[in-house]
């Protein structure tokens, strides 16, 4: 029964350190003790929900929730299945009959958004008390409550981006829900109305959401009007999706880094790669480009670590040459990968040589043989018999990643998740460096999909050749440009970054593109996998009111 009960009980948490206590087993409330009656008076307890509310949703990177972000990436055109274990990296390298309802991911990621909601849904509607102190900062108390529900509201439309693509029709909530208004009676709500209420919320967010982050780490008015853009495609309106691109890129607190700038400027690179090197991520730090950056800290409260680095870097500490494990752990090689999830042939294959977004710099393509000094402070590499210290090792992506040849160790990765490793602790899998969540170049790249729904090929392609400018590309025309060019080009720009999967349905070919690119896994997805299930706990919990299952499960 416990699991049985999860989606009822996800539904009535909010955060853990505002959680409704028992009435009854108070004589009075402590002080010391936070409920949502005591937080939720003044604008310091409301920036202390959202506080919360933002380290909740980081979960999405963590190995917390069978890292949801595994479900948007892998088991699509350019990211596959190399190691398996026991995530969506297993599913989506089998398919067929292990992808299914009991599945434990899915019950868990399903809650978690919905966990995510509820807490949004908490701070939105105590916002309506009026008896709320909302005098602070350098704001009216008007615009204080207005940006505080901007931010709650704009996260919860986040959440149900991710149930409506991942899912379809998901039940609705907008109201807090506690423990005293466990319901059994959810209906699932036609995708077409949860969209518009996440239209709504976006919507009302742009308004009072200012292009800086209120503080770091936290959502800013270009990556709302992003997400505008992302729905309006959506929902087939181009003419729409176009307005609210250049609403964020003809701001001028936003532009794309075309030089080298922050903490290794002085050092070999290229400008693409300077945003996803620790120190430089944040907009305070330099990074005009990024619209929403996610923070992490090590020994912080409430830092948090991600595990994106864990799951994409490769195995090369476990390299044989000659007989020998050579390779030691160390942070400038991103300490310690797993490689659930690599990058596919085509997608290492698909750049033009002088692409700053394909070279050595983007993508670990090969290890040197360094001596303890070049270690340091990490062991000296283990030489095999006939090397010398300064020898390069090239990996190796000749032949494709198919069912029988995982567990590719010497397989080459996007070096935008070296960073971030604990160096006390480089065999484990959490990481602490912020990371660009959302940038500009992804609405540069919707701005063309919207011209080209719209028939402007022409202009697609200069907005295209915007991006492509900066890492050295050749220009296009508007003969090259086709839906699955700017999809090319997506790959090219945001790997290890878009929700990839997202995409691919959104524009109707995740089914075709998975088949023809990713080579394990891809020749067994079928048509009921472009939704997943619904968690069958779920649907057992909802006990007055039938739930139903999508097609095929």
């Amino acid at each position: 029964m416990k699991a049985l009960r999860y989606f009822s009980i996800l539904i009535v948490i909010h955060l853990t350190s505002c959680s409704d206590l028992d009435p009854a087993s108070l004589v009075e409330a402590p002080p010391h003790l936070i409920t949502s009656e005591t937080l939720y008076k003044d604008m310091a307890g409301f920036e202390a929900g959202l506080n919360g509310l933002y380290s909740l949703l980081r979960d999405e990177r963590t190995g917390g929730n069978d890292f949801m972000l595994a479900n948007m990436m892998v088991g699509t055109d350019n990211m596959v299945t190399n190691y398996t274990y026991l995530g969506f990296e297993h599913i989506a390298q089998d398919w067929g009959n292990i992808n299914n309802p009991n599945h434990l991911q899915y019950l868990r990621q399903f809650t978690f958004l919905y966990k995510v909601i509820n807490t949004a849904n908490t701070i939105i509607n105590r916002a309506e008390n009026a008896q709320i102190n909302w005098t602070g900062g350098g704001s009216s108390p008007e615009q204080n409550k207005n940006r505080v529900v901007a931010e709650a509201r704009a996260i919860r439309a986040w959440a149900y981006r991710h149930l409506t693509y991942g899912w379809g029709d998901v039940p609705i909530s907008t109201e807090e829900s506690s423990s005293t208004t466990i319901r059994t009676d959810w209906e699932r709500t036609p995708v077409a109305q949860v969209r518009n209420l996440m239209l709504e919320d976006w919507e009302f967010a742009e308004q009072h959401i200012a292009s800086e982050p209120s503080q770091s780490g936290r959502i800013t008015k270009g990556a709302v009007q992003t997400f505008l853009s992302e729905l309006y495609l959506t929902l087939n309106n181009p003419e729409r999706a176009l307005f609210w691109a250049n609403k964020a890129i003809e701001d001028p607190a936003y532009s794309l880094i075309t030089s080298r700038y922050g903490t290794k400027q002085g050092e070999p690179g290229v400008p693409f790669m300077d945003m996803f090197t620790e120190g430089n991520e944040n907009r305070h730090q330099g990074n005009k480009e990024a619209l929403w950056v996610w923070n992490y800290a090590l020994n912080v409260p409430g830092g948090s670590y991600h595990n994106l680095n864990f799951f994409h870097n490769g195995r090369y500490f476990a390299m044989q040459i000659n007989g020998v494990t050579p390779f030691q752990l160390t942070v400038e090689r991103g300490g310690r990968g797993v490689a659930r999830m690599s990058m596919t042939k085509w997608a290492l294959e698909l750049y033009e040589p002088q692409d700053d977004r394909g070279s050595d710099f983007a993508i670990r393509k090969y290890f040197v043989f360094k001596d303890a000094q070049q270690n340091a402070p990490f062991p000296a590499d283990i030489l095999p018999p006939g090397y010398s210290y300064g020898d390069t090792i090239l990996l190796d992506q000749t032949n494709d990643i198919t069912p029988g040849t995982t567990l590719r160790v010497d397989w080459p990765y996007s070096r935008k998740a070296e960073a971030g490793s604990n160096p006390s602790d480089l065999a484990g899998g959490n990481r602490y460096n912020d990371f660009v969540y959302l940038r500009l170049a992804e609405t540069y790249l919707l701005k063309a999909e919207a011209q080209l729904l719209m028939g402007d090929r022409a202009g697609a392609a200069q907005t295209l050749n915007i991006v492509r400018k900066r890492s050295n590309v050749s220009e296009i025309t508007a003969d090259d440009v086709t839906l699955d060019f700017i999809l090319d080009e997506r790959s090219r720009e945001l790997v290890l970054e878009e929700d990839r999967r997202w995409t691919l349905l959104r524009t109707g070919k995740w089914l075709e593109r998975t088949r023809k690119y990713n080579k394990n896994g891809g020749q067994l997805v079928a048509e009921k996998d472009q939704l997943f299930p619904i968690p069958q706990a779920v649907i057992d919990a909802n006990l007055t009111q039938t739930m139903p299952q999508n097609p095929g499960y």
